[in-house]
């Protein structure tokens, strides 16, 4: 079979090549404190799309720094408490949280759906971050300038993942037991920061996960397409990288196989061994530091696009025991 990356059997062993930030785990320990303490503020507003056996919402709830997040809510009419299993959806990156129908056959199941926005994407939710330094060209780069490292833009992100998830778990119809992430690409990553952030998530299904070992990404020549902005960064602000080192440590912090160890759920990762713009060793890099019991699906010969089957993996694999 063709190669875009290591054979499978080095793939199965990689531990990736970004460096971890040697406060890693006080950083987000101090992250998670700040997310606690903030007071979400929820709002219900009913959503114009109308269903009749499906109850739908705009949510609104304050992320940290008072950025107002919105996700897409669903829920099944008429559910008794603590009965429903429950799934948080992440998008792709620069995207939004998407058609209602596409959530409906999760609702028709019997779940509760929350579908963010991230901020500052394509969906309303509020991008409000102070940052200093460069703000040119990716949500990656944004913060990776200032003096404090708990202004990366992704810092916020993953929290209000969590913090999104988190809610969903107190909502009265929602089994807490049965609450689940998913998500492609972007949505990926925020599927494992989600579940590391979140230790109550009971399953993650997280597909082609971006935002994982950048600087693997930088040294296979794939800072393109999804990654470009780590390109123009160092060709605008350090041309002769004297500062290589120091920035893919400070990457380190919002590197989604940095937080993989912390994951208490069971994983089912989707990987596409051709996929040119999240390359197979950095999904490995998430995927062989998770330490909970885990599988995937390896499709050889696809790339970053949809999978056959894997939405019905999913579902199988939320719905068994």
């Amino acid at each position: 079979m063709p190669i875009l990356d290591l054979p499978f059997d080095q793939l199965a062993v990689y531990n990736g090549r970004n460096p971890k930030p040697a406060d890693f785990d006080a950083y987000w320990q101090r992250a998670l404190a700040q997310m606690h303490a903030v007071d979400p503020k929820i709002e219900f507003r009913p959503a114009a799309f109308r269903t009749p056996h499906v109850d739908c919402f705009d949510l609104y709830f304050a992320g940290v720094g008072g950025a107002r997040i919105h996700a897409k809510f669903l829920r099944p009419k008429n559910a008794p408490a603590r009965s429903c299993p429950a799934v948080c959806m992440f998008h792709g990156y620069s995207g939004n949280a998407g058609d209602w129908m596409d959530k409906l056959a999760w609702a028709g199941a019997g779940y509760v759906v929350a579908a963010m926005d991230c901020r500052g994407q394509g969906g309303t939710s509020e991008d409000i971050t102070p940052v200093r330094g460069t703000t040119h060209r990716g949500h990656i780069v944004r913060g990776l300038d200032d003096p404090d490292p708990q202004n990366l833009l992704f810092r916020s992100i993953f929290l209000d993942a969590a913090q999104l998830a988190g809610l969903v778990l107190n909502m009265p119809e929602v089994d807490p037991k049965r609450v689940f992430a998913t998500g492609g690409s972007q949505g990926g990553g925020l599927t494992l920061a989600c579940a590391a952030l979140e230790p109550r998530i009971a399953k993650a299904a997280p597909e082609y996960p971006f935002l994982c070992d950048y600087r693997r990404v930088w040294e296979m020549d794939q800072a393109k397409e999804a990654y470009k902005e780590l390109a123009d960064f160092f060709r605008r602000h350090d041309p002769r990288h004297r500062r290589e080192e120091e920035i893919f440590t400070r990457l380190g912090y919002i590197d989604c196989q940095h937080l993989a160890p912390r994951i208490k759920a069971r994983v089912l990762m989707g990987i596409g061994l051709m996929d040119p713009i999240c390359p197979p060793s950095t999904q490995f890099a998430a995927y062989n530091k998770v330490i909970v019991p885990k599988q995937h699906a390896v499709y050889p010969d696809f790339g970053h696009e949809i999978l056959p089957d894997w939405a019905d993996l999913v579902f199988d694999f939320f719905n068994r025991d």
